[in-house]
């Protein structure tokens, strides 16, 4: 199975796609993930060419994202166009950049509140996908929809992908983001597995807290959901994807109000034998108390960004080694 890194995870470093392909090399990673198109410099084919024919002479392999598809979203953006015109572009970037899968998403947790019910921002995802079917099957590319930053559940993005059409559509399977929505990340590859095209993989801390629960994301090896566990049912029963880092350490720990009922308003359709798996994690957890910083992404200071990006290179680097080292890969 191929190394592989979102960019995501070096992005407070601002180098070109060059340098991130010459970096990834230099580390070790057999292929890397641009999430967005801000990633490059321009979307034309000449200079997609140019960074395909870098990666090519190195030995890395390229995947490629965007951000949301759900023009009902919170997260959505119309700068580049409509949703079909955006996910259009990018089945195109991907075909000529070598992708086999565009990673987007629906949105955010901001999405299970809103007064669109998260039922309709599912389908109109879905739509998104179905507008660029014939385009996606006739160049050979799929689209993997993200459970990204407390969206949707894993019963909920399969659902969403057996709608849209599994033939073209399946997942970005996030090992980090089903703890911000109170789901054990065994129980998310549990239902995604079968769908799964590309990966987002880091570790996690979580532990007890007055109101609930604390998810603090880590780097390999440094959580407490027995990442070793996970990854290894992970390649077991997705062999033909690749293991690609989202190594996040530099956001503050997030609190899990499930003891306040507040928070239920966005679950109410939480099985509890699934919520159950989740607890168990809880309170077999502990502090995360290794030395990190952190900081608000809106709002960094000249000082703050370069120390950000050397921890980033930092974790990814031991992540990069914990994989090798444990997992084998």
């Amino acid at each position: 199975m191929k190394l592989s890194a979102d960019l995501f995870c070096l992005r407070f470093n601002e180098w070109t796609p060059f340098q991130y392909l010459d970096y990834a090399q230099k580390i070790g990673l057999d292929a890397v993930m641009f999430p967005d198109p801000d990633f490059f410099e321009t979307l034309e084919d000449a200079y997609l060419q140019e960074v395909r024919a870098h990666a090519d002479s190195l030995g890395v392999a390229i995947e490629v994202g965007m951000y949301s598809i759900c023009p009902t979203s919170t997260s959505f953006s119309n700068r580049r166009g409509t949703a079909d015109e955006q996910l259009r572009d990018m089945v195109r970037v991907a075909h000529v950049t070598g992708s086999s899968a565009v990673r987007c998403l629906l949105g955010s947790n901001a999405d299970r509140r809103t007064e669109t019910p998260l039922s309709v921002h599912m389908q109109n995802t879905a739509a998104t996908c179905r507008a660029v079917r014939a385009q996606a099957l006739e160049m050979g590319i799929k689209i993997a929809i993200e459970n990204h930053a407390g969206d949707m559940l894993g019963r909920e993005l399969k659902q969403l992908v057996e709608e849209a059409g599994p033939d073209f559509v399946g997942v970005c399977i996030d090992a980090g983001n089903p703890l911000w929505v109170g789901e054990s990340p065994f129980v998310t590859l549990d239902h995604l597995a079968p769908y799964v095209l590309m990966s987002h993989i880091r570790d996690t801390a979580v532990w007890p807290h007055p109101r609930g629960a604390v998810a603090q994301w880590v780097a390999m090896g440094d959580g407490t959901i027995d990442i070793e566990r996970w990854s290894r049912r992970y390649m077991a029963e997705c062999p033909n994807t690749i293991f690609t880092l989202e190594i996040i350490t530099s956001l503050a720990p997030r609190v899990l109000n499930y003891l306040e009922a507040d928070y239920w308003a966005a679950y109410q359709d939480m099985p509890a034998a699934e919520f159950a798996q989740f607890l168990q994690l809880v309170h077999s957890g502990s502090p995360y108390t290794l030395p990190t910083l952190t900081a608000n992404w809106g709002a960094l200071s000249p000082e703050v960004k370069p120390a950000l990006a050397a921890q980033q290179r930092s974790m990814l680097e031991k992540s990069v080694k914990y994989c090798r080292d444990v997992l084998g890969i």
